[in-house]
């Protein structure tokens, strides 16, 4: 029977990222290394390098009980933890990251920064399509105001379930 397997994060060391993909490859470890194709100058030429999307990570895909295998790869130092268990990485995600590497070129990475009174929407969940005002931000949530049927909600969401609301200006 096969067993179930789930996609990871790995962190590698510094600048390791194309190395322990061809690592993981070279052991049959299903992997993904989002490579971002950008130009670069120099003094005599322009040329287009692909460097990692993501600095210091690579994605596994593996059974819970292959991790161990994972940890021994030359440059991984650990997996990216959530809740004191390496994360789990939904399929659609990678799916959206491989996608979204294949249609264009010199992406940015930018990571979401949340503030009180931020304005975001709900993007996944029960609570889907609701705005709401940042209330308090921790670590890897926020509490998030929901004012609905005149009483006033606070929530706690996991940081990715938010994306910030962009006000148009007139």
């Amino acid at each position: 029977m096969e067993k179930e397997k789930y996609w990871y994060a790995v962190y590698t060391k510094p600048r390791w990222e194309k190395k322990v993909f061809k690592l993981l490859q070279q052991k049959s470890i299903e992997s993904y290394c989002p490579l971002n194709k950008v130009s670069r100058k120099w003094s005599d030429r322009l040329k287009v390098i692909e460097e990692p999307l993501f600095k210091s990570y690579v994605f596994v895909q593996v059974a819970q009980e292959d991790l161990q295998k994972v940890r021994y790869i030359d440059g991984v130092l650990n997996f990216v933890y959530w809740q004191n268990k390496p994360a789990r990485i939904r399929d659609e995600e990678i799916m959206q990251i491989k996608k979204f590497m294949s249609e264009f070129e010199d992406v940015e990475v930018v990571a979401l920064d949340l503030k009180p009174f931020d304005e975001v929407m709900v993007n996944r969940g029960v609570l889907i399509g609701q705005t709401g005002m940042i209330q308090k931000v921790m670590q890897n949530s926020a509490e998030v105001v929901l004012e609905s049927l005149g009483y006033k909600l606070v929530a706690r969401f996991d940081k990715k379930s938010l994306a910030p609301v962009h006000k148009t200006k007139i």
